[in-house]
């Protein structure tokens, strides 16, 4: 192969490592999952596992999910078109880090007790509005194929629209969840924050423009 045509082919593998970034947000997502058997196998789980599993699954879940949103402004940002693919990696890592969330509750919380599922999801406003995020991350799970895409036409745009309310709902439930001690959710809330406005100035923006006379 000419010397020429090996930079170039070299050049457009620099240019678009979608792969490797690939790789590297699946395994970034599964770092939390060898946090935690490192902390179960040198008793760093604590006298309470449960509590502690289920947090590291909701904030792996939230991390995910703020990360998600954030790959549309960084290619804007950057100018980078290929890392659009990303935003599919880093939201399903973030749906089956919620589903682990949501099982560690229902099967070691609630004893897989349905009835005590239904009441405590009724009863408590932050299991309410964290299940209502859960949720809408399976829907948004389930109908992220290319084929639900082409079924739902325009549709599917406005339903995956709901990402923002479900990293809303993630915040304010790790809010009413702790209670006292906030540290963690303002963190979360301020980088959510910075998140939808770098999404949402934007496209307000580009309608406003659409929308002026010329």
């Amino acid at each position: 192969m000419p010397a020429g045509a090996v930079v170039a082919v070299a050049g457009r593998a620099a240019v678009k490592p979608i792969g490797v970034a690939r790789a590297v947000a699946i395994v970034g997502a599964l770092s939390p999952l060898g946090w935690a058997g490192w902390l179960a196998a040198t008793g760093g789980l604590g006298a309470n596992p449960i509590e502690k599993l289920t947090h590291l699954s909701g904030d792996s879940a939230l991390i995910l999910l703020c990360a998600s949103l954030a790959v549309t402004p960084l290619r804007r940002v950057s100018g980078l078109g290929w890392l659009a693919p990303l935003r599919r990696t880093l939201g399903l890592s973030a749906f089956f880090w919620g589903l682990g969330h949501f099982v560690i509750y229902a099967v070691f919380d609630q004893g897989l007790a349905i009835d005590d599922v239904i009441a405590d999801v009724a009863k408590r406003p932050y299991v309410t509005v964290g299940f209502a995020a859960f949720l809408m991350l399976l829907s948004l799970a389930i109908t992220s194929t290319r084929g639900w895409q082409k079924r739902l036409g325009k549709r599917w745009r406005s339903l995956h629209r709901l990402a923002y309310v479900s990293v809303v709902l993630g915040v304010v439930h790790y809010w009413w969840l702790v209670k006292a001690d906030i540290t963690w959710p303002l963190a979360y809330a301020i980088a959510a924050g910075i998140v939808l406005c770098a999404r949402g100035v934007p496209a307000l923006a580009g309608r406003l423009r659409a929308s002026s006379p010329q």
